[in-house]
């Protein structure tokens, strides 16, 4: 059974349950994108800044805490499992968000559970997702999986507009509950495999492959999502101002073509690392996206501004699956679920720290020089990982 399991894996990417997994990612992705229009609903109940900002942040914080305990549990159950776990839990959260009605404890508990189910869900539906693809296309498919999340997280703010026109915040949270429920139906009809097929043929201690490696290397290796996820929260966090500022007009164009160079990247390069090997990737899109940090600093145009969003959005898709695999390699297939806990749980720590640190760069020195700064930063750690970081491959 096991082994016409892995046969039918190996016959292509765009199976049945390859589909289906990668639609219940994009409902879960597109019903957790509606809740960045919470603000708006918390406004009404004269919500401070700093409170508003609680509820918001401390359903990253949650997620960022649970997703590498849950990753180990992904790894012995499955991925299918504990996302249907982590759906359930997103499931019975959202309706509560109907009996907010001021200020107080409940929203900031019910952000804190949806950041629990959300870190949950989010990481073992890529995991599962994976393990429903060929075992030689990781790196594409993780590529494709993170496409669909793209593609909601655009779809997710404008769609939640329109329906808070049309039904208000309560047609939000509705929609939401009805996004998860499809997402729970389908990830039910994807196949569990057995452990022994998710990853056949190999095996290894993860104490033993931790114990081999030295801090320094460990170090390194934890660094880049880190580093990448800092670089990534400048280009969103910091954007709109610089536009502002060179008064280049709207932001939203560049955001689309940044999108739309990342989708493109997956989709038509998501596999080169696992053609020619994750840590070579990784350095050719860190380079691609620490020169165009140079642009920004550089540009006075909204053709260059444009330009540079091509770029960067080009050099960011092909890094996430790339640097996705290395992990994964590194610390070994059978241990899948824990690498991509850890890389989303450091890229977002990177993305918390890097707005606190451009931030303060940008008081001192400027919005470009700022991204000056981020270059650097950027292909400095790259050189380094480059020199100290095993070849996996």
């Amino acid at each position: 059974m096991a082994e016409k399991s892995t046969l039918n894996r190996r016959n292509g990417l765009w199976s049945r349950d390859f589909l289906l997994g990668l639609t219940a990612y994009f409902f879960l992705f597109l019903s957790v994108s509606l809740f960045f229009l919470l603000p708006l609903f918390l406004k009404q109940f004269q919500f401070s800044g700093s409170q508003v900002g609680l509820i918001m942040g401390i359903h990253s914080l949650t997620a960022i805490a649970i997703r590498p305990f849950f990753g180990r549990l992904i790894d012995r159950q499955g991925g299918k499992k504990i996302s249907l776990l982590g759906i359930a839990i997103l499931t019975l959260s959202v309706p509560l968000f109907h009996l907010v009605s001021g200020a107080g404890a409940l929203p900031v508990l019910l952000r804190a559970l949806t950041g629990i189910g959300w870190g949950i869900s989010m990481t073992a539906t890529i995991t599962m997702c994976t393990d429903l693809a060929p075992v030689q296309s990781m790196a594409r498919s993780i590529g494709i999986v993170g496409v669909a999340g793209l593609i909601a997280n655009a779809v997710g703010p404008s769609l939640g507009e329109e329906i808070i026109r049309r039904a208000g915040f309560a047609g939000l949270f509705n929609c939401s509950l009805v996004f998860l429920v499809l997402s729970f139906l389908l990830v039910s009809l994807t196949r569990e495999l057995p452990k022994e097929d998710r990853e056949p043929g190999r095996s290894s201690s993860l104490s033993g492959i931790l114990g081999s490696a030295s801090l320094v290397g460990l170090l390194i290796i934890g660094s880049m999502p880190v580093v990448h996820g800092s670089v990534r929260g400048a280009m969103i966090y910091f954007m709109p101002l610089l536009v502002k500022a060179l008064s280049l007009g709207w932001v939203g164009p560049f955001f689309i073509i940044f999108s739309a160079a990342a989708i493109m990247s997956r989709f038509r390069l998501g596999g080169l690392a696992d053609r020619f090997g994750p840590k070579k990737v990784v350095l050719q899109s860190a380079v691609i996206i620490g020169l165009n940090l140079f642009l920004i600093w550089q540009v006075r145009s909204t053709a260059g501004l444009w330009l540079t969003g091509f770029i960067g959005g080009f050099g960011q898709g092909l890094i996430f699956p790339a640097l996705s695999t290395y992990l994964i390699d590194f610390l070994g297939r059978e241990n899948k679920g824990l690498a991509i806990s850890l890389y989303n749980s450091l890229f977002d720590v990177g993305m918390g720290l890097g707005s606190i640190f451009y931030g303060w760069i940008s008081e001192l020195a400027g919005l470009q020089p700022m991204y000056l700064v981020a270059g650097i930063v950027l292909l400095s750690f790259t050189i380094i990982f480059k020199i100290k970081a095993p070849d996996i491959r």
